[in-house]
């Protein structure tokens, strides 16, 4: 796996019904030095305003927050989508929060945070996408390609729900079907190489 150094500026991570497990494995393996920038956003429910955070905390070797509106995105630093808000990082590097209709029947929804930083971060971004019951993401994960980022799904035999990173192999050609485990190794090697 050939990867240049210093080519990637941030990680999204999309995923829905099933996804929780496969998130708190690859935070929990992360080198607690990683580089970039983790944006999470994952679809639960709205009305479950507190734990989320504390429950990736307590698995991650990273602090897990929540950005607040016009906050700036930092080196390092993962960020978890807040509840029934949509999350996009405008240019300039900071978060944009909104109250917006639903998309895909989800606030948030990935495909805004997935097309906003592909606009932002172009080939400098690494998008992956997890287990999930609907399509969204698909569209996201196409412009994140289109834009000459690096798109991944989970390998649709390990998620306990395939719909989503199917969804997305139906509208874009991916750059690769990892399980959990791989991505982590694949995250790995980046930092070996930053």
């Amino acid at each position: 796996m050939k990867i240049q150094q210093n080519r990637y500026k941030a990680v999204v991570i999309g995923g829905s019904a099933g996804s929780f497990q496969g998130v708190t494995k690859i935070l929990s393996q992360l080198p607690a030095d990683f580089p970039l920038p983790i944006i999470l956003c994952l679809h639960r429910l709205k009305h479950v305003r507190h734990g989320f955070v504390e429950a990736l905390s307590i698995k991650s070797t990273k602090k897990v927050i929540e950005p607040y509106d016009k906050e700036p995105l930092k080196k390092g630093q993962v960020y978890l989508a807040p509840s029934n808000y949509h999350l996009a990082v405008e240019l300039g590097n900071t978060f944009s929060l909104s109250t917006e209709v639903m998309v895909n029947n989800s606030r948030p929804s990935i495909d805004i945070t997935f097309d906003s930083m592909a606009y932002v971060f172009r080939k400098k971004l690494i998008g992956i996408l997890l287990s999930g019951a609907n399509r969204d993401g698909a569209y996201g994960m196409k412009k994140i390609k289109n834009r000459g980022g690096t798109a991944i799904v989970q390998a649709p035999e390990e998620c306990l729900i395939s719909t989503m990173p199917e969804a997305a192999m139906r509208v874009t050609q991916v750059d690769h079907v990892m399980k959990i485990q791989e991505i982590v190794d694949f995250l790995g090697h980046i930092h070996k190489h930053y």
